[in-house]
């Protein structure tokens, strides 16, 4: 099942995706579960969603698309967690580099993403984003898989010239990081080894590798996080991405305003940007 954040005549819903449109939960679930991180928090409820295939669609031109969890408690990311990204930033950490995102810097599938007037290095990151769906407290690998809720793809755009010694200055500029375009249920990716991950800018490949390169796999990474602080429903971690940045290019390949930047990942989603000016 794909599930998906949006507006429809300003008002916010979720609702599940379909060829021709999507079917609106928050008709049927919105007064006890107003968004989507609430309505996953329930199985009972995520199962019921699946019964309501013959009901009327909306169009998808009646939409705006929200990031898939507008409001996250906690968006964390790991960073540097293939081998060649590894490699072309020299990395030597014996720990999952992580750093956050903030909720106000996501925007979702099919809308600008801002290059920001301060950066003169705005580059692209695709990546897997995992999202929670069960209170989640030092658990251990092997048991991570039951707390996830689903899948989705993320941009990650990043103003390298605002990084300097960490990551927070460059993250999280207004509607730099791309979320969507849905919510893939963890059922319907069995395995995430193999899938591959691309990200494509104009036309031209840039990126490319498989889920399974991760340094660090993402029940390890569900393990390291949960030791520390606990995970809810809707929290979302930002799993990295591969090598082929345009930081490291040469010459350097950065952002520009009118470029058309995707994430597709194999079984989970494509997620289509514009670049635009702030």
């Amino acid at each position: 099942m794909k599930l998906a954040s949006y507006l429809i005549s300003g008002k916010p819903g979720y609702g599940v995706m379909h060829e021709e449109g999507i079917i609106d939960l928050y008709a049927h679930f919105g007064s006890k579960y107003p968004d989507l991180k609430s309505m996953i928090s329930n199985p009972d409820v995520l199962a019921l969603a699946k019964e309501y295939k013959a009901d009327p669609v909306i169009p998808f031109n009646s939409i705006t698309f929200l990031p898939v969890i507008p409001n996250p408690n906690k968006i964390l990311c790991v960073g540097m967690n293939y081998k060649e990204k590894r490699k072309e930033f020299s990395a030597t950490e014996n720990a999952p580099t992580l750093f956050t995102r903030f909720s106000d810097s996501q925007i979702g599938h099919l809308q600008n993403v801002i290059k920001p007037a301060y950066t003169k290095e705005f580059d692209y990151e695709g990546e897997l984003a995992v999202i929670i769906g069960k209170p989640c407290y030092r658990v251990k690998a092997a048991e991570a898989y039951q707390y996830i809720a689903g899948y989705s793809c993320y941009m990650d755009g990043s103003a390298r010239d605002w990084q300097y010694e960490w990551f927070t200055a460059g993250k999280n500029w207004l509607n730099t990081g791309a979320f969507g375009p849905y919510l893939t249920t963890v059922d319907e990716v069995p395995e995430l080894e193999d899938l591959s991950i691309q990200t494509i800018l104009n036309g031209q490949r840039v990126q490319h590798d498989f889920l399974g390169n991760m340094v660090y796999k993402v029940p390890n990474i569900i393990e390291y996080i949960s030791t520390f602080t606990p995970l809810a429903p809707g929290d979302v971690i930002i799993t990295g991405s591969p090598g082929g940045v345009g930081k490291k290019r040469n010459p350097p390949l950065f952002l520009q305003p009118g470029d058309k930047i995707e994430v597709i990942i194999d079984k989970i989603g494509h997620l289509t940007n514009t670049i635009a000016n702030e």
